[in-house]
C-alpha cells in the first residue's frame, strides 16, 4: 500500500488547489440564481467558440464537404444506373418515380455540398442520419457474417462522415433569413 493510485493523488492535488470554504464566496441557495449563472457560463462558452470560428473564404470547401458531395453524386448515379441496368428488388423492378425522386434528391444534395451551401450539407446529414438508423437496426438482425460486416462498415463510414460534417458546418455560415433583424434576434436570444 506504499503506492497510491494516480486518481487519488490527482484528487488530493485538486483539493489542495481549491479555495477553502472561508475564502470562497458563498454559493447562492436560490435555484433560479444558480440556473442563471449556469446559463451565463454557457453563453460565455458559446461566444468564445463562435469568436474562434473562421468563416469559409469565397470558394473554400472543407474536405468533408467535398467527400459528402462525391458520395451524394455517386449514390444518385448508382441508383439511376441500377434502374437502367434492370436490377430487381424482391423480384420486381422499382417504380421509376421513386428512383427519379431519390436520384434527384441526391444530385441536389451533391450540388449543395459542392457549392458549400448550408442546406446541402444539412441535407446530406439527414441522409446519413437515416442511413445510420437503418443500418443500426439491420445490425441487430444480421443473419450472416457478411451482413454484419456490411452493416458495421456503413455505420463506421457514415458516422465518421456525419461527425466531420458537423464540424464543417460550424464554419459554413447559415444564410440570413429575409427580413431578419439581427438586433431583435440578439435580444430574443439573450432574454
Amino acid at each position: 500500500m506504499a503506492q497510491r493510485s494516480s486518481r487519488k493523488r490527482r484528487k488530493e492535488r485538486q483539493r489542495a488547489a481549491e479555495p477553502r470554504e472561508a475564502d470562497a464566496p458563498q454559493e447562492a441557495t436560490d435555484p433560479q440564481e444558480r440556473m442563471a449563472r449556469g446559463y451565463a457560463r454557457g453563453r460565455a462558452k458559446d461566444e468564445a467558440a463562435r469568436a474562434a470560428l473562421v468563416p469559409l473564404a469565397e470558394g473554400e470547401r472543407p474536405g468533408a464537404v467535398t467527400v459528402a458531395a462525391a458520395v451524394a453524386f455517386l449514390l444518385g448515379l448508382a441508383n439511376l444506373g441500377s434502374y437502367v441496368a434492370g436490377v430487381e428488388v424482391q423480384g420486381e423492378q422499382p417504380a421509376f418515380l421513386g428512383i427519379a425522386v431519390y436520384s434527384g434528391l441526391m444530385f441536389t444534395v451533391a450540388y449543395g455540398c459542392f457549392r458549400s451551401r448550408y442546406w446541402g450539407v444539412l441535407g446530406m446529414q439527414a441522409v446519413l442520419a437515416l442511413a445510420l438508423v437503418i443500418f443500426g437496426v439491420l445490425l441487430t438482425r444480421a443473419e450472416s457474417i457478411v451482413a454484419l460486416l456490411i452493416a458495421l462498415a456503413v455505420l463506421g463510414l457514415a458516422g465518421t462522415l456525419f461527425w466531420k460534417l458537423v464540424k464543417a458546418m460550424a464554419r459554413i455560415q447559415m444564410p440570413e433569413r429575409p427580413g431578419a433583424n439581427r438586433y431583435v434576434d440578439s435580444l430574443l436570444c439573450h432574454a
